[in-house]
């Protein structure tokens, strides 16, 4: 295979995400740098899957897009482009895209670009919507319509204009290496982040010439309200970073993790493109107030890929903050889950230090054969969707891959070594 051994397969997989150079560079439609994003065409969160097994959020949100796209004038017309086929799904992952909660990405909807400059590896994902009632939610009332016409006509047009003015764009591993010090953790909390983009950007968008000031400061009051802006540049940088690490195509890292609302997919090194699923988990945490879990959502979106570099519910002890918020108690229960995540990853990034963790830099590499060994799955923080389509978020907590996914990994790759059970 190229290599003695799967460690030293699995290293040079370390290496890749450890020497990846990601830049935020442009937005741009969609359809300008995904090409089978066509007419009728949606993009989704998670491995494969058909319109009728999706969950009423996913749903809800396939609806919104094809509003906001025109294919149709009301929601009743939409259902029925749905349910008579003629709407054609492609999952994000498939495309060099990722997309929030129900992932669904259509032909005019602007998309963060993210470089790998290392690599050359792009990805993609839409730009993140604020909170409410949104479309990764499920909800597509005309305010929600609304909002994505504007993030389209205004909000994208400007921060293209404001990155094309940098020479390379933004370096992404600079702003998760000043947050990741901040307290954030990239999955729930991206505050400081946010900040440290809004920080750099800023500035450059008082001085575009060329765009009105009404719209640049609509863009910055957006962005200074929109704590969870960089939790989507934190995704298109995960899945620029692990399709080049993908490029080893041996050993046993797990280079993706997404769910749909139906199932959990991991993808690992040695099995390039293909996924392991299994039926997906619901998110365990805390509510909104009014909501219980009897009202959640199973769990979906591809924003899953930060753990899959170390970051999210991997690197808990990097954001004590957040802990209560996603119910999982305080300092001493963030320590013991990044500790316990220790046991199933083959490293740690020296890019992304914790001053909580003893200056430790954080997982990486998730290895499935310690997780089949172990019984350890990765935690995932995740935000918690109202299972009917159109309340949007009721709560936050963390949910866990299931362990069938990691087995059936193993099990293949161990048939393609040609090792007989």
């Amino acid at each position: 295979m190229g290599f003695r051994t799967i460690n030293e397969a699995n290293e040079a997989v370390i290496q890749k995400i450890i020497v990846a150079a990601p830049f935020l560079t442009d937005v741009v439609p969609a359809k300008s740098v995904i090409p089978e994003l066509k007419e009728y065409v949606l993009l989704h969160a998670g491995p494969p899957m058909k319109y009728e097994n999706m969950t009423d959020p996913m749903q809800g949100s396939c609806v919104g897009a094809i509003l906001f796209e025109g294919w149709a004038k009301d929601e009743e017309g939409a259902r029925d482009l749905l349910e008579n086929d003629q709407i054609t799904f492609i999952p994000c992952h498939h495309v060099n895209a990722v997309g929030p909660m129900g992932g669904i990405t259509s032909p005019n909807m602007p998309v963060l670009v993210v470089v790998n400059k290392e690599s050359g590896h792009e990805a993609y994902c839409q730009m993140n919507e604020g909170i409410g009632a949104v479309l990764r939610f499920g909800a597509y009332n005309e305010q929600v319509i609304n909002r994505l016409h504007w993030m389209k006509d205004v909000l994208g047009p400007v921060l293209s204009k404001a990155l094309r003015t940098l020479d390379e764009g933004l370096n992404v591993n600079v702003l998760f290496a000043k947050a990741i010090a901040m307290g954030d953790e990239f999955h729930q909390r991206n505050i400081a982040a946010s900040l440290a983009f809004l920080k750099e950007i800023a500035p450059i968008i008082t001085s575009l010439e060329d765009v009105e000031k009404e719209q640049c400061t609509e863009v910055i009051q957006f962005l200074a309200d929109t704590d969870q802006f960089f939790l989507n540049i934190a995704m298109a940088a995960g899945k620029a970073m692990m399709d080049a690490a993908r490029t080893i195509e041996h050993g046993t890292v797990v280079t993706a993790m997404c769910r749909n609302g139906e199932n959990f997919g991991i993808r690992i090194a040695g099995m390039g493109d293909e996924w392991f699923t299994a039926p997906v988990n619901t998110p365990q945490g805390l509510y909104f107030t009014g909501y219980s879990a009897e009202d959640a959502n199973t769990d979906m979106g591809d924003s899953a890929i930060t753990e899959t570099i170390g970051v999210g519910g991997m690197a808990m002890i990097a954001a004590p903050a957040v802990t209560r918020f996603v119910g999982t108690g305080g300092f001493n229960d963030a320590l013991e889950t990044s500790n316990q995540m220790t046991e199933i990853c083959i490293s740690e990034n020296p890019n992304f230090v914790i001053p909580t963790w003893d200056f430790k830099g954080a997982c990486l590499g998730i290895d499935a054969r310690k997780v089949v060994e172990t019984g350890i799955t990765p935690v995932i923080n995740t935000g918690i969707a109202h299972k009917i389509a159109g309340y949007g978020q009721i709560g936050a907590g963390t949910v866990h891959p299931p362990i069938e996914c990691f087995e059936k990994a193993i099990t293949a790759y161990a048939e393609k070594l040609g090792f007989k059970g």
